[in-house]
C-alpha cells in the first residue's frame, strides 16, 4: 500500500494525447507576434489555457478543451501554471509534422526536472521526443472585468479573410487605428490618420457578404494602437481564412476590444492505427474541433 501511495505522488499532473498536431501549431502561432516570447500555460480539468501578454495593453488566451484531446489524464490539486518560451514550444511540435502525416503526439507535465515533455505515441518503431524547460511565472495575468452585467456591449463579426485585409491595408497610415460603429444605417468604420488618411467602411444589410452579425444601439468609438491592432489579426491561420470563419470583435467597460478566432484542431485520419487506449483513440472523436482564440486590446487614452 506505502509503494502504490508513492506512485500516486509522482504521477505527473497531466498526461494528455493529441491527433492534430497542425492544428494546434496553427492555434499558437496565431497569438506568436514577435519572436522571442514567453507564454504562461494554465492546466486544468476543462483544458489548457496558454497565455500570451504585451507591454499591459496586449493579452491573448488560447483555450484548448480536453475535448480537444484524444486522452486527456488530469490529476493535479488546483491549477498548475508555468512559463514556457512560445516559439520553442512552437518549434518543437512543428518538429514532429510533417506532410501527409497526423501524428499522436503524448504531452506531459511536469518531468522529472519540471520539463513540459512532448513524444510521439502512434509508431512501435520510432519515437521522437522532446523536452521544454518551463519556469516560475515572473507576473500574475492581468484579468479584466470586460462586461457590465446586464448589458449587451457593441458587437461584430467580420469575415476572417477580410478583417486581416483590412487591418493589413491599414498599416499605411502608420499611426493608430479608430473603429466606429453607428447603429443608423448600422455600419462599422475601420480609420486611421498619419503619413495619409485612410478609412475603410463595411455597411450592415442583414447579409452575410461583409459583417455577419452586428448589435450597436448608440455611436461608438475608440482608438487602438496599429501594432497591438496588427498583432491580434496578422498571423490568423491560414486554415480560418480558407474556411471563411469570421473574427468577432466585442467593445466592453473602458472601450477594452475583445477579438476572438476560432481555429479548427483535429481531425482524425481514417483507419490510423493507434497505440494507444483503444477506449479513447480511434474513430471516437468527431471530425473537427475547435480552439478559442482571444485577444484583449486596451484603448490608447483620450486626450482632452
Amino acid at each position: 500500500m506505502a509503494a502504490m501511495a508513492a506512485d500516486d505522488n509522482d504521477k505527473p499532473d497531466l498526461v494528455c494525447h493529441l491527433d492534430s498536431v497542425q492544428g494546434m501549431v496553427d492555434a499558437l502561432t496565431s497569438v506568436r507576434w514577435k519572436k522571442h516570447q514567453d507564454a504562461v500555460m494554465e492546466l486544468s480539468e476543462h483544458g489548457i489555457v496558454l497565455i500570451v501578454e504585451e507591454s499591459g495593453c496586449l493579452q491573448a488566451k488560447v483555450y484548448l478543451k480536453r475535448e480537444l484531446f484524444v486522452l486527456y489524464d488530469y490529476s493535479a490539486e488546483g491549477r498548475p501554471r508555468f512559463g514556457v518560451s512560445l516559439g520553442l514550444l512552437v518549434d518543437s511540435l512543428n518538429t514532429f509534422s510533417s506532410p501527409g502525416y497526423t501524428p499522436v503526439i503524448e504531452i506531459q507535465y511536469p518531468g522529472p526536472d519540471m520539463q513540459l515533455l512532448l513524444k510521439s505515441v502512434d509508431s512501435p518503431y520510432a519515437c521522437t521526443y522532446a523536452e521544454i524547460r518551463t519556469r516560475i511565472p515572473d507576473t500574475i495575468s492581468w484579468d479584466y472585468n470586460f462586461e457590465t452585467t446586464g448589458n449587451v456591449p457593441p458587437r461584430f463579426t467580420l469575415k476572417s479573410a477580410l478583417l486581416k485585409e483590412a487591418i493589413d491595408d491599414l498599416e499605411w497610415p502608420g499611426s493608430s487605428v479608430e473603429i466606429i460603429l453607428k447603429p443608423d444605417p448600422p455600419s462599422v468604420t475601420f480609420r486611421s490618420e498619419g503619413h495619409g488618411d485612410l478609412e475603410i467602411e463595411f455597411p450592415y444589410y442583414g447579409s452575410t457578404e461583409l459583417l455577419i452579425g452586428f448589435h450597436c444601439g448608440h455611436l461608438v468609438s475608440h482608438r487602438y494602437k496599429y501594432k497591438f491592432l496588427g498583432a491580434a489579426t496578422k498571423h490568423i491561420p491560414s486554415s480560418v481564412l480558407k474556411d471563411n470563419r469570421g473574427s468577432k470583435f466585442t467593445i466592453g467597460r473602458g472601450g477594452m476590444l475583445k477579438i476572438q478566432h476560432l481555429v479548427s484542431v483535429g481531425r482524425i485520419v481514417r483507419n490510423q492505427h493507434f497505440f494507444g487506449d483503444p477506449v479513447t483513440s480511434g474513430n471516437q472523436q468527431p471530425s473537427s474541433r475547435i480552439a478559442y482564440i482571444e485577444f484583449y486590446v486596451k484603448p490608447e487614452e483620450e486626450e482632452d
